[in-house]
């Protein structure tokens, strides 16, 4: 009988030790994962320490049990009462993960709860009961592990958090993964045969021991596999994702004119524009095109919102201002009949702020008109780069039945035209400072000579240069026309 004991804690003490080798390279492994939410860490880590202190425990019993002294004695009541009571807690840490993997409804996720706790708390007033009357367990004169009468109430709780925990896989299964609530159920149950397993045996073999570490280390791999799947399924998305942007933002760069110089036939004026999205897409947009031998259309645009859906809202606009454009109209009757085929259609009550200029080459008379757009920019030759606060209309699309009105700018030979979006005057540093209107003239000002090309590049080092490391928050979309006449 002695070498049976003797046998049972040899046993013991070595499936214990190899249950908690297998649980610390879990516990580095959960560590050391990238895929796992932080939650999800967090909560196994915690539930592997657990698991950890319970078996250590053990195994420390299993080392003390049997050794003289009453040091030893005393050691072994308490690291028993520790045993016991973190096998409440790993139970009650379990239920919390199935309660938030359910997705009950409120009240019911309260008071399921509620119930967890109590009988965690139950479980604590029973240990500390009737532990010290060697009801649930005590040592003999030995000081070898003896399961008291009573040991059963030490499963009680823990059993009654295994049913709930049932019940609640029960309610959330449709919610849970065909896997994941597998592995769930087998942590469930494996406990029940080894609890009886180990009531019958009087405790000589730590039959729950077995259970929890297998089951943990099982339902430990499938949720991590789960996870990497999910992982996976995620850079697949996201890589097709930007692959579209990508391609939507090549389909984008190339709607807009790109080819400098544009027209290399033409001395009578050159033109450059440029445009950087915030995103992968943007909604701003320029545009540039001869509506005859004599007449040069410009526009400027910047459509309300980010992303992809301002960049079709671009694309829609842009299509429809050239259409009315190449048919000879001026630029107010282009905004207003713009206006009226963006507003007839315009569920997503998005809006575009517009400028159009025409230029009349041979004279340097230029019409234009502004939808709630940015003041343009002018030099004349020999002067200075000055704002053009010109009359602003109303949004396009923002109201059906608007009238535009325009006005007329005398351009001569060596004279500039900056126009840009609120990307410009608006882009801000890490102190939340603007641009503004007064730097960028500034910037403009400092070469007034410059070619059209030279003078955007200029400004956009500017912009760099004052925003910094801080983020672009929105597009910086530019188009700088110099006017030379007849050469």
């Amino acid at each position: 009988m002695v070498d049976f004991i003797l046998s049972a804690h040899l046993v013991n003490a070595l499936f214990t030790a190899g249950g908690i080798g297998i649980c610390s390279l879990c516990f580095m492994h959960i560590t050391s994962s990238v895929h796992l939410r932080k939650e999800v860490r967090r909560y196994f880590q915690f539930f592997f320490l657990l698991i950890l202190f319970y078996i250590s425990t053990h195994l420390a019993r299993e080392l003390l049990n049997g050794r003289a002294g009453e040091g030893a004695r005393i050691a072994l009541y308490i690291i028993t009462f520790a045993e016991f009571l973190s096998a409440g807690f790993m139970a009650h840490t379990m239920s919390i993960l199935v309660l938030a993997v359910a997705q009950l409804k409120k009240k019911a996720t309260i008071r399921a709860a509620i119930l967890l706790y109590a009988f965690l708390f139950i479980h604590i007033v029973i240990l500390i009961a009737c532990a010290p009357n060697g009801l649930i367990y005590q040592f003999n004169d030995e000081n070898r592990y003896v399961a008291g009468k009573l040991i059963f109430l030490s499963y009680v709780c823990p059993v009654n958090m295994l049913i709930t925990d049932a019940v609640l896989l029960f309610m959330g299964r449709k919610k849970i993964d065909k896997r994941v609530n597998s592995a769930f159920w087998i942590y469930l149950i494996s406990p029940i045969p080894a609890i009886i397993l180990q009531t019958l045996g009087k405790g000589k073999f730590q039959f729950l021991i077995f259970a929890t570490v297998l089951s943990s280390v099982y339902m430990f791999s499938v949720i991590i596999q789960n996870q990497n799947d999910k992982y996976a399924k995620q850079q697949l998305e996201t890589s097709r994702i930007e692959n579209e942007l990508n391609m939507a933002s090549s389909i984008q760069s190339s709607m807009l004119p790109n080819i400098f110089p544009p027209f290399p036939e033409r001395s009578e004026f050159d033109i450059f524009a440029s445009m950087n999205p915030a995103k992968e897409v943007g909604g701003d947009f320029y545009d540039f095109f001869l509506v005859d031998d004599d007449h040069l259309c410009m526009v400027m645009a910047d459509v309300s919102g980010k992303g992809v859906p301002a960049a079709l809202f671009m694309m829609a606009s842009k299509i429809i201002l050239a259409n009315n454009a190449m048919m000879g109209k001026s630029p107010a009757q282009i905004l207003t009949d713009t206006n009226a085929a963006i507003c007839s259609n315009n569920r997503e009550e998005m809006f575009v702020t517009v400028w159009i200029g025409i230029l009349e080459i041979s004279t340097g008379k230029l019409t234009a008109a502004n939808a709630g757009h940015e003041y343009p920019v002018l030099k004349q030759a020999n002067g200075n780069f000055e704002l053009v606060k010109d009359k602003h209309g109303f949004v396009i699309g923002g109201m059906d039945g608007v009238k535009y009105k325009e006005y007329e700018l005398r351009l001569e030979p060596g004279a500039k035209l900056l126009l840009y979006t609120d990307g410009v005057p608006e882009a801000t540093n890490a102190q939340n400072e603007l641009f503004g209107a007064d730097r960028m003239l500034a910037a403009l000002n400092q070469n007034c000579e410059a070619s059209p090309a030279d003078t955007l590049n200029h400004l956009r080092s500017s912009v760099d240069a004052f925003v910094k490391d801080a983020e672009q928050f929105d597009d910086l979309t530019m188009l700088c026309l110099e006017y030379k006449g007849k050469q």
